[in-house]
């Protein structure tokens, strides 16, 4: 069952490995879950499963190019602007938010932030996956059933919910107040 593999799975997945070539990620449509050695907040648990993700996501007039290989690297490399498992680790973190590049719309943790983000998943976050045709489905379900208190899409009956979504508003206000980040 797909569940299992989220919720029970046979093993966990470090940066380092998922970094490595040939990466141990398939480059097909899936679900991962995300685990953490040390929770990124006091008031979560660690060892859990944390939060799900999905890729592709649902795209109703084009398709994405998005595989399971392609977004677990980009959150364990990329920037809190391309990732939502990012920015809410840094925001519960206290790492922060600045807006980048030339229209200063885009926000990110900076180069420092987003390497000390970087490094913190690197010790801390372990992933594992399932394929799976129709990821949204799945993770729907996943949604309305666990208690995964970093995910905001669709969990609106999770206790922790509000207080990450003020959390990252608050970060967002805060960024917006500084000038624009090199």
């Amino acid at each position: 069952m797909a569940h299992a593999a989220l919720t029970e799975p046979d093993r966990l997945w470090s940066a380092q490995e998922v970094l490595s070539r040939p990466s141990p990620v398939p480059a097909a449509a899936g679900v991962y879950g995300w685990y953490f050695e040390k929770a990124p907040s006091a008031d979560l648990a660690a060892g859990h499963l944390l939060y799900v993700g999905i890729a592709p996501r649902y795209m109703a007039n084009r398709t994405s190019t998005q595989n399971l290989r392609k977004r677990v690297r980009y959150h364990y490399r990329g920037n809190a602007a391309g990732s939502t498992l990012r920015l809410t680790l840094g925001c519960l973190l206290g790492i922060e938010l600045r807006r980048v590049g030339r229209s200063g719309t885009r926000m990110t943790f900076g180069k420092a932030g987003e390497a000390a983000l970087s490094q913190w998943m690197a010790e801390n976050a372990e992933v594992c996956w399932t394929e799976h045709d129709e990821p949204w489905t799945l993770e729907s379900e996943l949604i309305s059933r666990l208690d995964l208190p970093l995910n905001l899409d669709q969990n609106r009956h999770n206790p922790f919910h509000s207080r990450l979504k003020e959390l990252r508003s608050q970060a967002r206000q805060r960024a917006r107040e500084l000038p624009v980040s090199a």
